[in-house]
């Protein structure tokens, strides 16, 4: 059967700790969506690993790793991953490692042009990881970006034939701003075949034959479902489906009635980068708390990330366009010194004076709601070496319980620090 993690949030929540020690129950792990804009980071045997485009299930020796179809590459940045990995002891990652041929491939060419498309939108500016992810979707959705598979035309021209017609067009729309040799891309890439040429498949037949032989996957979202391209805050957002949805496009082949459980990873506290609406953001010392003691640095740009309170509308929302059957609670051990704790649980619309029903799509509107709290007494006292529930103070398993009662969803994992064994099951 599948497992399903995916992000409740805005991201950052710590989704891969949560693969990472599911992953020794399963012969395949596969990611769906997104490219190397995703940073989880993994606390193993006292080393650290950053994972990108690559899936989190590397770590598991008996694992195939798959990089679907819904996902964009580039290339140098997943041989970069690949060689910063084996060089802390994961000697057969390349073994172990499938990529869809119907995945996109994300050319230098869409990362420069990341950049400008930001510089454009001036004081407006998304806030992308300027990794090309945003380019890349645009090119796959009009028709003109270029796959794994064109990599691999019996006719090398072909495939360089659509590089050059998709670079003359951003040629023409950028002029002299955009500073690229197509040619010199070429040449890299066409080196890259023989690297490539063992790991790139055919993801349906893989997925089929693995569910025909009952073996055990688990599915690892990237981003999170308030970064979705159709259920986030649009459009500050990414450029995929990051939510339920975007498993079964990202995924062509594993079937619905295959999965048994869907998690979502919900923080303690709230975090998102970037620009967009943020209603219970901290921006005094507080805000700062979090930021510092949460070690709230981007995994894949290194930018600070803003905090804020538990929004429980926004969880609750999560939940409900995903299907959550339980929550992987992290990082509550964040919480450990704070004397008062508060959780959003409602929007006031600031002319109306009413309760906001659901989650808003107008962002003016999210700018400015009102919102409405309920205040926990903190239970100040560290928890890192709790093993179980009941080993939580009192105020601590309260603040759970309000959370699965507010959502109508169990809290089945809780995190109570960064490593591995710093994970509370009930």
């Amino acid at each position: 059967m599948a497992t399903i993690v995916l992000g409740a949030q805005w991201g950052d929540e710590g989704k891969g700790k949560l693969v990472d020690i599911l992953c020794p129950q399963v012969k395949l792990c596969a990611r769906a969506q997104g490219g190397n804009n995703a940073g989880h980071t993994i606390v193993a045997d006292g080393v650290t690993y950053d994972f990108h485009i690559l899936p989190s299930g590397l770590l598991n020796p008996s694992a195939i790793n798959l990089v679907g179809s819904g996902c964009v590459v580039h290339i140098p940045g997943l041989l970069k991953e690949l060689t910063d990995i084996e060089s802390k002891g994961i000697s057969d990652a390349r073994q172990r490692l499938l990529i869809s041929d119907r995945a996109h491939v994300v050319l230098d060419l869409h990362q420069r042009v990341d950049g400008l498309e930001e510089a454009e939108l001036g004081s407006g500016k998304i806030g992308t990881t300027g990794k090309g992810i945003g380019p890349c979707y645009s090119t796959k959705a009009s028709r003109s970006g270029v796959r794994m598979a064109d990599i691999f035309a019996p006719d090398f021209e072909d495939f360089a034939s659509k590089v050059r017609k998709l670079a003359a067009g951003f040629k023409k729309r950028f002029g002299d701003l955009l500073q690229y040799d197509v040619e010199e891309e070429l040449l890299r890439l066409k080196d890259y075949r023989e690297q490539l040429g063992p790991m790139v498949v055919d993801q349906l037949s893989t997925l089929v034959n693995a569910q025909k032989a009952k073996t055990p996957m688990l599915i690892e979202g990237a981003n999170a479902i308030m970064l979705d391209i159709d259920a986030g805050t649009y459009p500050f957002v990414t450029s995929s489906n990051t939510g339920l949805g975007g498993v079964f496009t990202g995924l062509g082949g594993l079937n619905l009635r295959y999965v048994e459980n869907i998690y979502g990873v919900v923080k303690a506290y709230t975090t998102r980068v970037g620009g967009g609406p943020f209603p219970t953001e901290l921006s005094d010392e507080w805000g700062v708390k979090l930021q510092d003691i949460g070690r709230e640095f981007g995994v894949t740009t290194g930018r600070k990330r803003r905090c804020g309170w538990l929004d429980l509308q926004v969880v609750k929302y999560s939940a409900a366009v995903n299907s959550y059957t339980a929550i992987n609670l992290t990082k509550l051990d964040i919480l450990d010194s704070f004397p008062t704790i508060k959780v959003a649980t409602a929007y006031i619309n600031p002319v109306t004076g009413e309760e906001i029903e659901g989650f808003p799509a107008d962002l003016e509107l999210l700018e400015k709601v009102e919102v409405k709290y309920q205040e926990f007494e903190g239970w100040q006292k560290p928890i890192g070496q709790c093993r179980s529930f009941y080993d939580l103070p009192l105020k601590c398993r309260q603040y759970i319980e309000f959370i699965e009662k507010f959502t109508e969803v169990r809290v089945k994992y809780i995190g109570v620090g960064p490593k591995r064994e710093d994970m509370i099951t009930r």
